[in-house]
């Protein structure tokens, strides 16, 4: 195959300039310039016949969590592997299962390095996460005679457009062909599979894992006790999660309009990646209003206006002291949208923007129950905020009906562990 080979060949020739981007990278976050061997394949001091899940960032980490932790129990005599391939992912992997699972970097999609990492792990089967397609890596597997299983399976319409032209087409039939079963998050994401490519038969309609929340009540616990940590009781807070560039710039601009109308109120920020922080800090600081910076234990008053979030692994318990939540990624175009189950299953009712092709089919049924609104611009951001925070108990209904939606679309974890079962029992090793 022509593509293969130039991908291959290409793989090769960027590698220098992908360590060259882990050491400048590793310049303001550390963690880039570790475990350089690992990216390589060289993992041979992990078990042989594990149980191999990859989730690539902190989101995928958080979404299969209670996945890996079923099927810990469903194989208490299988190590678990988990591989990530960034350093926030594999720190929260680390931080969720401490020592009790094998975690690495996954490999580079070069020839060589996935060759090496399966000859090393010798994994008993690999579990990919949402779209985490790479040639390399599932032709490495296919190879190895190691079965792969797609969980959560999901590609928008746009993704799936993309994919189908040429020469992705080839490549996205040569991968979709040398996966044993697919998860697809929803029939729609099933039918874009399939379309793809994808053997009818290893295609199947799971449902979103994202629905299957945990139990939230340390959550909530928290929440509630942050809220009175800040003294907000007589006032709202909305919370805005998962920030890019450009979005705070709107939430600004959201927050004057709403307190010229003498809508008071707590604005919580808390920016998508680590290295902004100190940017989105500068922003603030640089606004007329009162900011207080969580990361340096800044006190939060009355008299505070805004509180930067910068930490990790906070933000569903900001989210259970909100009263409104808006889900970032969503106000500029090229992101998609983040998590938006989030806080409706913490009972929050939220806002997003109108750039939301990863979620459209999930908001679109939040929105239908009263839970969400599409804001397309800041003031519109503004007046939906101001009508849910100026009445708390409209706020909680909306909230309620959220959670309520969320806990009938629930099961996709008990079917997602099927699925890997009836794959293992096709390749019993």
């Amino acid at each position: 195959m022509l593509w293969r080979a130039v991908y291959c060949l290409a793989t090769w020739l960027v590698l220098p300039l992908v360590f060259g981007y882990f050491a400048w990278r590793g310049r303001r976050e550390p963690a880039y310039r570790q475990n350089f061997g690992e990216r390589l394949g060289l993992v041979d001091d992990v078990p042989k016949d594990a149980i191999w899940v990859h989730a690539a960032s902190v989101g995928e980490v958080v979404l299969i969590a209670p996945l890996a932790e079923a099927l810990e129990r469903r194989f208490p005599q299988s190590t678990l592997l988990i591989t990530t391939m960034t350093p926030t992912g594999r720190e929260r992997a680390i931080k969720r299962f401490g020592d009790r699972v094998c975690i690495r970097y996954v490999p580079l999609d070069t020839l060589g390095a996935t060759r090496r990492f399966m000859a090393a792990a010798a994994p008993r089967i690999g579990i990919l996460v949402e779209t985490e397609l790479w040639p390399n890596l599932i032709a490495a597997a296919d190879r190895a005679h190691v079965p792969l299983v797609l969980v959560n399976a999901s590609v928008s319409q746009r993704s799936a457009e993309h994919y189908a032209r040429w020469p992705l087409a080839n490549a996205t039939r040569f991968m979709l062909a040398r996966i044993d079963a697919i998860g697809a998050a929803s029939e729609a994401h099933a039918e874009r599979f399939a379309t793809l490519g994808a053997p009818v038969e290893r295609v199947v309609a799971t449902g979103n894992l994202k629905y299957d929340t945990p139990d939230h009540a340390d959550t909530e616990t928290a929440g509630k006790a942050l809220r009175r940590q800040w003294q907000a009781d007589t006032r709202g807070i909305v919370v805005a999660a998962s920030t890019h560039e450009g979005e705070e710039e709107i939430l600004l601009k959201a927050f004057e309009r709403l307190r010229s109308r003498d809508c008071g109120g707590l604005l919580v920020i808390a920016p998508r990646h680590p290295q902004r922080f100190d940017a989105v800090a500068a922003l603030l600081e640089a606004s007329p209003w009162s900011v207080a910076r969580r990361s340096v234990g800044d006190a939060v008053g009355e008299a505070t206006d805004i509180v930067l979030a910068d930490t990790l692994g906070e933000v569903p318990m900001f989210y259970s002291a909100a009263d409104v939540a808006v889900v970032g990624g969503s106000f500029v175009p090229g992101i998609g949208g983040h998590n938006v189950l989030e806080p409706a299953a913490l009972g929050r009712p939220f806002c997003v923007g109108p750039y939301i092709e990863e979620w459209q089919d999930i908001v679109d049924g939040l929105v239908g129950c009263g839970a969400a609104r599409i804001c397309k611009t800041p003031a519109q951001l503004a007046d939906t905020a101001g009508h849910w925070g100026l009445d708390r108990d409209r706020a909680l209904a909306a909230g309620a009906a959220g959670r309520a939606h969320v806990r009938e679309q629930e099961g996709a974890l008990d079917r997602s562990i099927a699925l890997i079962e009836t794959a293992l029992g096709r390749h019993p090793g």
